[in-house]
């Protein structure tokens, strides 16, 4: 068995209510020390733990740990392919441990090491950032964040932008990197592959912009629910356009790395970035379409400022 290291305690400057904390290892012995330690910590407390992981992560724990009615795990790999569905789900899983009375503590670690593309990376990496608004307000509760360094190093940094602490030899204390006035830093959305089809779109169009999408589909291969799925999206998504974006949009589409990928652009601008991120309740007003969206795509890029105006990028899988 790992002997786990006495796990950090908050520090004196640790904000009350939510915590985000990122834990770099390296390795999967420095993944248990530290993800077992907090752990035990948590059940010597009283408290539950909600631990999402990949599965080969949580086999290396289940090994250590007795089972536990106080400990959930959930395999974070099928959900995190989807990183617009990540905040709906925690909010799902907190809210499921909160009810039963106990202080609720959590690890997340998305499969940062699989084969992931670009706007795969970047979109896990804004929901990290985007964590901190999500649970601003509450409930109380602690997020530690494990992250193989191995292969990675350089991105540790970027990571520590979206972490208020940081976790390192042991000890835990604010992340220099973190500026919660900062907004985050995407990086320039790749170009449109060639050949791309470009369609301006305004009112009574709509038709027209699932004809302009069924034409690309069909040429790669994509029919059936998932075209019909694509369908719905891209609706809501160039009604958006028409009603919140001066009236009218700009549709391109291509393919690339075995995914159709639909782009939206248009003048209006999307003031609530996590507008969409989970379900919406029965009095809210706004954010369905959006919601919507993320539930039918494989991913969605949303850039979004008042200067530029908006764009929007679905992506469907052309294969599995």
């Amino acid at each position: 068995m790992t002997t786990p290291s006495r796990p950090a305690t908050a520090s004196p400057d640790s904000p009350p209510g939510y915590r985000h904390e990122l834990y770099p290892y390296s390795g999967p012995d420095e993944f248990v020390e530290g993800t077992l330690g907090f752990i035990q910590d948590a059940l010597a407390g009283d408290e539950s733990v909600v631990v999402a992981v990949p599965e080969r992560k949580a086999s290396l724990l289940r090994a250590e740990l007795p089972e536990q009615e106080a400990v959930r795990f959930v395999d974070t790999t099928p959900v995190a392919r989807h990183p617009g569905r990540l905040i709906g789900a925690w909010r799902g899983w907190i809210k499921e441990q909160t009810s039963r009375g106990r202080p609720v503590r959590g690890i997340g670690e998305s499969p940062w090491d699989e084969e992931l593309s670009r706007p795969e990376l970047e979109e896990l990496r804004y929901h990290e950032w985007l964590l901190n608004k999500a649970f601003a307000d509450g409930p109380a509760w602690w997020l530690l964040c494990p992250y193989d360094v191995d292969g990675q190093a350089a991105a540790v940094k970027e990571m520590a932008r979206c972490h208020p602490q940081i976790r390192t030899a042991g000890r835990t204390g604010p992340s220099e990197d973190y500026d919660p006035q900062a907004p985050f830093a995407f990086a320039p959305l790749t170009h449109p592959c060639d050949p791309y089809d470009e369609f301006v779109y305004t009112r009574g169009d709509l038709s027209a912009v699932r004809e302009k999408i069924a034409a690309c589909a069909e040429r790669h291969g994509l029919s059936a629910r998932r075209l019909r799925e694509l369908h719905l999206a891209a609706t809501e998504v160039a009604a958006n356009s028409i009603r919140h974006g001066g009236g009218q949009g700009v549709l391109r589409t291509w393919s690339e790395d075995e995914r159709l990928v639909c782009e939206f652009r248009d003048a209006g601008y999307i003031a609530d970035p996590l507008l969409g991120r989970s379900r919406p309740d029965d009095v809210q007003i706004g954010g369905r379409g959006l919601w919507l969206v993320h539930q039918l795509c494989d991913l969605v890029e949303i850039r979004s400022t008042p200067e530029t105006g908006t764009t929007i990028r679905i992506h469907t899988r052309l294969r599995g």
